[in-house]
């Protein structure tokens, strides 16, 4: 991270002036799609130094580009860009307890509270519930309002654990529903455990679930308001402070919460992990007022607006990247060749169509499956002994066995499957295509090449893979970015609120780990 910090509004602003500078200079990279790297001939935007040493070398090379390493064999430029890149994004090593919060002790889930969680979900709740509970102690609230609650997770852990009043928020009514069914089956098993430890005057109370769609702050401070005069009125927890709570809170979300916080007498303090930034509100929206990046006043003043293809990269994660196997890594470039290509298509026979941006939706991934699969019935013909060892393999697993999909794409010289034209790849790519426009409502493709674009894509496809590396190591510089603007903006309202910005999760079971703690004093 160098010499920047976060420590104030001055040290914020002056981060995100390098960060912006750096992102300036290759805002051709941020701003571009790899959809559309045939069609515009992207790799020529890049150095043509960089890209021929990239392409040259192992894949495992440029693999490392997003975590910020680097080969000796490099251009000097191309080294000093990625360790440039790394230098300046925010730390992602989560904090120790002492450091995250005052009081703060994540407890391990047990099974009733932890049933039909993921391991990154069961993480996620055990560390976040265990900070709300801390904060809530410290600002005297008892009740906790749970931002886009999802299925109610957090919600019922913060209820039942911790023994704090929620409200759950989220604007689907299927959600709503899952909560409260799931938190009664929870009631049900703590008070089976009451009334055998003899103590069955405990009242246990579940999260209540309340529907609405939250489009601002304004409609959020309206309902918050709501919520305390209808408990004021109940005669629960009558001018109690609240802490609002985002487990991932998507797009605007985050912002508005934060907006909130500022703007309502009722809330004393947030704790927020956002994501989807792609979603977010930006100064090109109709309604200036709800623009929600940048939302600081430094923010605005740099004039760097950041376009959804950007915002979009601030998901990459170097975790993942660094996780990859060269195999599954291999496989996803080529599903980004096949959608890059299907694009050149488009272009060329359904101007139209390109003109409206065009979403197959997860085709690619339905392909790698059927792949996966063919390749699982290739390897119990062969084997039929072990066939009971193949079925507990995962699809991953099976992608890098020695099938026959494996023989046709990874020559033995460098393992890049576009270096081998074969008939088993075009076969593949043209049933790509065929599916692709098949969802678009395109019925009959028999006036399409698709052999010749095949053939005009094959001698750049190996670029394919460097390029996304380049391009994705922006992705933890331009969240940093997104957070540092939100962090800003709570430190450009004065002395009277406390805020910090916090890694906590382990960021290889939830890359999307930094949150926002703000307290007002």
């Amino acid at each position: 991270m160098g010499d920047f910090s976060c420590e104030s509004a001055e040290k914020t602003m002056e981060w995100m002036k390098a960060i912006a500078d750096m992102l300036g200079r290759f805002k051709h990279l941020l701003d571009a799609h790899v959809t559309n790297f045939f069609k515009d001939k992207l790799w020529e935007t890049v150095d043509e130094d960089w890209i021929e040493h990239l392409r040259s070398g192992p894949v495992e090379d440029f693999l490392a580009i997003p975590c910020g390493l680097v080969q000796e064999h490099w251009p000097e430029t191309l080294k000093e860009f990625v360790k440039n890149v790394k230098s300046l994004a925010l730390p992602r090593d989560p904090k120790s307890p002492v450091q995250i919060f005052p009081y703060f002790r994540a407890t391990e889930l047990g099974t009733v509270l932890s049933q039909g969680m993921n391991q990154k979900k069961k993480h996620e709740v055990e560390v976040l519930s265990a900070l709300v509970s801390a904060i809530a102690v410290s600002v005297g609230a008892t009740t906790v309002i749970d931002v886009g609650s999802g299925q109610g997770y957090l919600a019922q852990v913060l209820s039942f654990m911790h023994h704090l009043s929620v409200i759950a928020l989220d604007a689907s009514a299927h959600h709503a529903s899952v909560t409260s069914s799931r938190a009664e089956r929870i009631r049900k098993h703590f008070m089976s455990q009451l009334r055998k430890s003899q103590n069955e005057n405990k009242v246990l109370e579940g999260p209540r679930t309340i529907t609405r769609q939250v489009f601002s702050s304004d409609a959020l401070t309206v309902l918050l308001k709501s919520i305390a005069d209808q408990s004021s009125a109940d005669g629960k927890h009558t001018g109690s402070p609240s802490v609002l709570a985002g487990l991932h809170a998507c797009g605007d979300l985050s912002a508005n919460m934060l907006r909130t916080f500022v703007e309502s007498e009722h809330v004393k303090a947030v704790a927020c992990i956002g994501c989807c930034y792609n979603l977010l509100t930006d100064e090109s929206s109709e309604k200036p007022n709800s623009c929600c990046f940048p939302m600081s006043k430094g923010g605005k003043s740099f004039d760097f607006p950041l376009g959804r293809s950007a915002r979009d990269l601030g998901c990459q994660s170097e975790e993942r990247w660094r996780s990859f196997t060269k195999e599954a890594a291999l496989q996803n470039f080529q599903l980004h060749t096949f959608r890059a290509a299907l694009q050149l298509i488009l272009g060329k026979h359904f101007g139209p169509i390109l003109v409206s941006t065009p979403s197959i939706g997860r085709q690619g991934k339905a392909l790698r499956r059927k792949i996966n699969r063919r390749a699982f019935s290739s390897l119990l013909v062969r084997d039929e002994g072990n066939s009971q060892e193949l079925l507990d393999r995962e699809p991953h697993q099976l992608a890098a066995e020695p099938s026959d999909f494996e023989a046709t794409t990874h020559p033995p010289d460098r393992g890049s499957w576009c270096d081998s034209g074969s008939c088993g790849q075009f076969s593949q790519f043209k049933e790509f295509c065929e599916a692709g426009l098949g969802r678009l409502g395109i019925e009959s493709s028999n006036d399409i090449d698709f052999l010749e674009t095949w053939q005009e894509i094959k001698p750049y496809m190996d670029l394919i893979g460097p390029y996304w590396a380049l391009r994705a190591s922006f992705g933890p510089l331009v969240e940093t970015y997104i957070l540092l603007d939100r962090l800003l903006f709570l430190q450009e309202q004065g002395d009277e609120l406390q805020v910090k910005l916090v890694p906590l999760f382990d960021p290889l079971l939830s890359p999307r780990n930094v949150a926002i703690i703000a307290l007002k004093k």
